[in-house]
């Protein structure tokens, strides 16, 4: 059967896409490399890989295992990790994902506390929607992450708690045009660009519903700060949620619009979210606890 070193030559070679650069990226020979593949090749009894003058591309056979290749040695990296922190928390790594509106505020909060505490765990956070949070917490690339939840509670793959709830707001520049009256509809509102991350299937429909609009939604951009910036320096609107835009606009950087009666009063939904039956590492119950105690208090 093939063995974890394999797998990671063939899964190397599958990245860098020749046996030169991929040889030299898992320190071995060309020769050595190639040996490693033929015996991959020989214990699945396939071949993974067509040879050609500009490198290689892998079979039908090549990209299963590819996939599997991949998950195996997210497992074994994720094993060795936990394993690494069950004394002192001195080493070892968090695979940690985020929304953009958690990314702005709650997230650093919590890191800043867990890294001050345990300096020498690395910590790589990824930001991105749910969806593809939810996709690489399943390929093992992530341990935990906080985004919505809207459209992940009733997945049996995820353990999820949810977070505080806070309003939805619409935002602009001070001294914008719109920010002088008492009382906005949604004709006024999309009379400007409108900006947003890439929203739950709830809200994207009541957006679309109140505007009479398939793509109301004239910028999208899954990373808020650069939004924030965006709507300080222009005429442009963005959708946010009161706890990331509470400091701008108490500070004059942002300010928010007055909308008509009942007219969109979305709130948040924030979840911790990780894989059902998984026991997280020490690293991630610790910066848990730390995103529970902030929103308590928040």
């Amino acid at each position: 059967m093939s063995n974890l070193q394999q797998l990671r030559h063939f899964a190397a070679l599958a990245e860098h896409g020749n046996f030169a650069r991929a040889a030299e990226a898992v320190h071995l020979s060309q020769p050595a490399l190639s040996r490693s593949i033929q015996a991959l090749e020989a214990s699945l009894d396939c071949r993974l890989l067509d040879r050609h003058s500009r490198g290689i591309s892998l079979t039908v056979h090549g990209q299963l295992v590819l996939e599997h290749a991949q998950r195996l040695l997210a497992g074994s990296h994720a094993l060795k990790n936990a394993v690494s922190q069950l004394g002192n928390l001195e080493a070892g790594e968090l695979l940690l994902g985020s929304g953009p509106y958690p990314a702005a505020r709650l997230i650093p909060q919590a890191i800043g506390k867990l890294a001050s505490a345990y300096p020498r765990v690395r910590i790589q956070l990824l930001i991105d929607n749910w969806l593809g949070l939810r996709r690489r917490l399943l390929n093992d690339d992530l341990e935990l992450f906080v985004a919505d939840i809207r459209d992940l509670e009733d997945d049996p793959l995820l353990h999820i708690e949810a977070l505080s709830v806070h309003r939805g707001v619409i935002c602009c520049r001070p001294g914008h045009p719109l920010s002088r009256k008492k009382s906005l509809s949604i004709e006024e509102l999309l009379a400007y660009p409108l900006a947003a991350t890439h929203l739950p299937q709830q809200i994207s429909q009541e957006l679309n519903s109140l505007s009479g609009k398939e793509q109301p939604i004239s910028i999208q951009c899954d990373n808020f700060m650069v939004l924030k910036t965006l709507v300080a320096q222009s005429d442009v609107l963005t959708m946010a949620l009161w706890d990331v835009v509470a400091e701008d606009v108490a500070a004059g950087r942002l300010s928010v619009l007055p909308l008509a009666n009942g007219m969109f009063q979305q709130t948040s939904a924030y979840g911790l979210v990780s894989r059902a039956g998984h026991t997280l590492s020490p690293a991630a119950q610790i910066l848990r606890q730390h995103v529970l105690e902030d929103e308590r208090t928040s």
